[in-house]
């Protein structure tokens, strides 16, 4: 297993993480991601660790708190050989103040986080989006409380606009506060937005990426090709509820191409989509979800090895996007 800094911070972690929002399953929008109980996720566990992966990324609103728990139990006894990154922010009930990143919610969010997981202290704590209702300074104090407390030992953020993380690092900064150390972020061969806005920040500000949904919403497995029929799995489950449109013949290009080098590799169009991600020297950890230990296992097999400077030019040629606006300002 490869190991990297996670973003700015001195902790190294694998390149692969294991995603749980498959465990549970104990609502409508989280069942077509999967259903995953203690047994199999207590074996998923014990694959990761045997293979080097002994960082876990979860979150309150996975399943209502139900994936916490399954994950919690799965590392029972295990604790001191794992790394828990789990997120608050997204609505947790009715109560109209169980939700956001005020100081209110996130006190109550976080306890609830560590009773679910059986631990007493939080890895890496995400706020899971941005709260516009909720003042910077207001949330970042409350991490910092938290950081210098013992209950979080780092903490980060996902689904930021590239501006949204800029003043956090900035507020974080001038009142030396805790800083996010990671930014987690959507990122795949067919959703390459990330590399406009926020990639350079990232790079200027030293931070690194936690890449989720590594193969867009199920679309980069295979089971999707050019005059098939869509194959059991998570996109036909659903799965892909609340994802970016991607057209038909765009994601068709993208999976010959991958089939094309998997055919030349040895290896699946899926280890392909995510090696393709480990190039990207911004990126310091993938994670990946699987609906049963197979899958697990072949996503695992994605590491240790590289594809080649023609095999990565392929695929960046195939999915380049036109730039947005200023970018593509005096560029011909």
């Amino acid at each position: 297993m490869e190991y990297r800094n996670l973003g700015r911070s001195g902790l190294k972690v694998p390149v692969l993480s294991l995603g749980t929002g498959t465990f549970g399953g104990t609502n409508e929008f989280f069942q077509r991601w999967g259903q995953t109980d203690v047994k199999e996720a207590t074996r998923m566990v014990d694959i990761c660790l045997e293979r080097g992966i002994f960082f876990f990324d979860t979150a309150n609103v996975y399943s209502q708190g139900a994936s916490e728990e399954i994950l919690g139990a799965a590392i029972k006894g295990k604790r001191e050989k794992t790394i828990i990154a789990t997120k608050g922010t997204f609505k947790m009930g009715e109560d109209i103040n169980r939700q956001g990143s005020s100081r209110f919610h996130l006190l109550s969010a976080l306890e609830d986080s560590l009773r679910r997981l059986g631990t007493d202290y939080i890895d890496l704590y995400l706020m899971h989006g941005f709260d516009s209702n909720t003042p910077i300074e207001e949330t970042l104090k409350t991490l910092d409380n938290l950081v210098t407390s013992g209950k979080v030992r780092y903490i980060g953020c996902s689904n930021f606009a590239a501006w949204q993380l800029m003043k956090s690092l900035s507020v974080s900064e001038k009142h030396n506060l805790a800083q996010y150390i990671i930014y987690q972020g959507y990122y795949s061969l067919i959703g390459r937005d990330y590399e406009q806005e926020l990639m350079p920040l990232i790079k200027d500000q030293g931070l690194g990426l936690m890449v989720w949904s590594p193969l867009g919403w199920g679309r980069l497995t295979g089971k999707i090709k050019r005059n098939q029929p869509v194959a059991e799995g998570r996109i036909q489950a659903g799965g892909a509820v609340g994802s970016p449109p991607v057209e038909d013949e765009f994601l068709y290009t993208v999976v010959d191409a991958l089939e094309k080098i998997a055919n030349e590799t040895g290896k699946t169009i899926s280890q392909v989509a995510i090696n393709w991600l480990l190039q990207n020297e911004t990126v310091s950890n993938i994670v990946i979800g699987a609906r049963n230990e197979k899958q697990l296992i072949e996503n695992i097999d994605a590491v240790g090895w590289s594809l080649t400077k023609e095999q990565v030019t392929l695929l960046n040629t195939v999915t380049t996007q036109t730039p947005i606006y200023p970018h593509w300002v005096g560029k011909r």
